[in-house]
């Protein structure tokens, strides 16, 4: 089995030194702000740098969490944080918002990207992608299968990294909007408040949307064949034993050695752990919560858990030389093969007993205690008949060690290149918003939605009509499926393929991957609100990346939008049942699995409202809010478009929808302003 890194969480400082002691490659940890842990503990400017001394000294890398979206508002304090990443001298730093990731390229060149699961890259295009913008390493969706990773990883040459153990979402990360919607808290802004955890019913079966963690660690060998080079353990909010533990498990599994894994599971896990997502067997078995008597067998297991982190993990060889002639102090001379120190004692006296041999210094010289060194090779020159107290060399051996320890604690060298900082103007749309449609079924088209200045189609319904190309022309957009599974690439490749060949000019895309292979066919690309766009330094990226328009986030607060500036047209959706998850694990599948329901089942939350689930072709699923935004009434400027998104609605509801913008009319029944006029945290 190649050497794997093993990747572990850190929320503060005793997480950090659980991690570094128990055995663990590398660390991942949040700066202070703009990071997907807020609640966490953190690392704060004077803590940061201590933080990759004290890992850079015990050979251990650090990268640094800055994976959430980020506002217009906030990019003159999010450059402030960047130069402190920079001075503080980590690794690499973990990226969600491209708008993130162009900062950093510009300001702190040398320091490498990695795209956070944050990202939603599921499949080879998004990775490809990925190349195109600089990031060296992608940490992959939690939901692909094995052989879905591999296909990944020896498609790319980016290093590729994977969640072995730890906390499952449901929804694919990045794609979740549960938490926003429903209290205002984003967990694409580092403020998830596991709303998902409480009690959804699916039928009789209670906690829906609540899965076991996750975990790989007997399938190491598998994903290290695969070609993964990391494996990270989830878990920034958990407690120090929790990280030793599962650091322990992954040691042992990669040494080839039996993991403790009913340990692991006693520390932290709802009613045990699932392998589903990579084994494929995503059925009912995944789904788990936290129970009592999981509670109270945590809190027993915990106990003895200190044992695993008490002292210093030995594991990095050193070489020494020692010198004891008459009339010269002695000196010993240490290196770790990169750095060198030598410390100095007394004199050498003339033996009494027993004069001083190798064997004797030996004894001595690898006793390196509570450090993270071991000694390898050893020479000395010794003269003979001279004697050197063992609490000399005692003395010698913690005086050098100490040395090496600092030298080897230094910052990674990134330059900070000066720059502006990012300043907008809120440029944007003088015109009135037109009005855009999506329909998610062609037995929603009728005769009055015909008069939209564009009407977007999933690709599945224009398939069953394609003389709609012909029909609408240019006015007509193909909406690609938000979610691509490697097994489906090469087919969604050709059917586009087709229908170019059809006439078809432009396709809606809501990730990186069908960007990637959208403008590889040479089809105009806009940008849906999958794309996440929150300020107007991501929207020029997109821009660069082929997008004519796009549509931004609808967690974009009203006022951030009139901030931005809209180098390419921009809208917003204005009505729609908003997606609240992407869902590869379907919660309302039966026994048997998938099949059982009618392709518009729902969930019955704990107040008994009707949550619906849009079925897309039995590969994913996606939970609807199901309270509709409806911004009729409410006079919308500085937007090229609004678009009505429909899924669930029949024709005569589509067209009244319509008839309300047309008209301004306000909503009859309950409607939502979603998060446009609300507070984001």
């Amino acid at each position: 089995m190649q050497s794997m890194e093993i990747l572990a969480p850190v929320g503060g400082q005793q997480q950090l030194i659980a991690a570094v002691r128990a055995g663990a490659d590398a660390v991942y940890l949040g700066a202070q702000g703009f990071n997907a842990r807020r609640n966490a503990q953190n690392f704060d400017e004077t803590a940061l740098p201590q933080a990759v001394a004290y890992a850079h000294g015990r050979g251990v890398k650090v990268h640094v969490t800055v994976n959430t979206l980020v506002t217009d508002g906030e990019l003159p304090a999010l450059m402030e944080e960047i130069r402190r990443i920079g001075e503080a001298g980590p690794d690499a730093v973990i990226v969600q918002d491209l708008a993130v990731a162009a900062l950093f390229r510009r300001h702190l060149p040398t320091m490498p990207l990695h795209a956070s699961t944050q990202m939603t890259i599921h499949n080879l295009s998004g990775a490809k992608a990925l190349m195109d913008l600089g990031f060296r390493r992608v940490v992959l969706a939690r939901e692909l299968t094995l052989r879905e990773i591999k296909t990944i990883a020896r498609g790319v040459p980016l290093e590729v990294e994977t969640f072995v153990h730890g906390a499952l979402c449901m929804s694919l990360s990045g794609q979740c909007y549960l938490s926003s919607l429903l209290g205002g808290r984003s967990g694409n802004r580092g403020l998830c408040a596991q709303p998902c955890r409480l009690n959804y019913q699916a039928g009789s079966r209670e906690y829906a949307l609540s899965l076991r963690d996750m975990s790989y660690i007997q399938h190491m060998k598998e994903l290290s064949e695969a070609g993964v080079v990391s494996l990270k353990i989830e878990g920034r909010m958990k407690r120090p034993e929790y990280v030793a533990a599962a650091v322990t498990a992954c040691r042992a599994a990669r040494e080839g050695r039996e993991p403790d894994l009913a340990s692991l599971e006693a520390v932290f896990s709802r009613s045990g752990f699932t392998d589903g997502y990579l084994t494929g067997k995503r059925d009912l078995s995944m789904f788990g919560r936290r129970t009592k008597e999981d509670v109270a067998r945590s809190a027993q297991a915990l106990r003895g858990l200190g044992e695993l982190y008490r002292r210093e993990y030995a594991h990095i060889p050193v070489e020494m030389s020692l010198t004891a002639k008459t009339g010269s102090p002695v000196t010993l001379l240490v290196t770790d093969g990169q750095h060198w120190t030598t410390a100095e004692g007394a004199l050498p006296q003339p033996a009494q007993t027993r004069p001083l041999d190798e064997a004797y210094a030996r004894r001595s010289l690898e006793k390196t205690g509570n450090t993270p060194f071991v000694l390898g090779r050893l020479e000395t020159q010794i003269e003979p008949g001279i004697m050197v107290p063992q609490s000399q060399l005692n003395q010698l051996r913690r005086e050098a060690l100490e040395s090496l320890l600092k030298l080897r604690s230094v910052p990674t060298d990134h330059p900070f290149v000066e720059g502006a900082v990012p300043h907008t103007v809120g440029k944007r749309s003088a015109e009135e918003p037109r009005l855009h449609i999506r329909l998610e079924t062609l037995h929603q088209l009728s005769p009055a939605l015909l008069e939209a200045e564009r009407i977007v189609l999933p690709i599945g319904e224009l398939e069953q009509d394609p003389s709609l190309i012909q029909v609408l022309g240019s006015r007509l957009v193909c909406e690609l499926p938000a979610l691509v599974f490697p097994p489906e690439e090469e087919g969604l490749r050709e059917r586009l393929v087709r229908l170019r060949e059809q006439g078809l000019q432009a396709v809606c895309v809501h990730n990186l991957g069908t960007l990637h292979l959208g403008r590889e066919l040479g089809f105009r690309l806009h940008g849906g609100y999958g794309l996440n766009i929150l300020n107007s330094a991501a929207l020029m990226e997109y821009q660069s990346l082929g997008l004519s328009d796009a549509t931004l986030s609808f967690e974009c607060a009203m006022g951030d939008v009139q901030r931005m500036d809209h180098s390419i047209p921009t809208g917003i959706l204005g009505y729609g049942h908003l997606p609240l998850m992407l869902l590869r694990a379907c919660p309302a599948q039966g026994p048997k699995g998938c099949g059982s329901c009618d392709g518009r089942p729902a969930l019955v939350d704990r107040l008994g409202a009707s949550i619906p689930l849009l079925c897309q072709e039995k590969r994913y699923a996606v939970l609807l809010n199901p309270i509709p935004l409806h911004l009729a009434h409410r006079r919308i400027q500085g937007m090229a478009f609004l678009t009505l998104y429909f899924t669930k609605e029949t024709p005569e509801e589509c067209v009244r929808v319509w008839e309300d913008y047309q008209s301004g009319r306000a909503y009859e029944g309950l409607r939502t302003g979603g998060l446009y006029y609300r507070e984001l945290q």
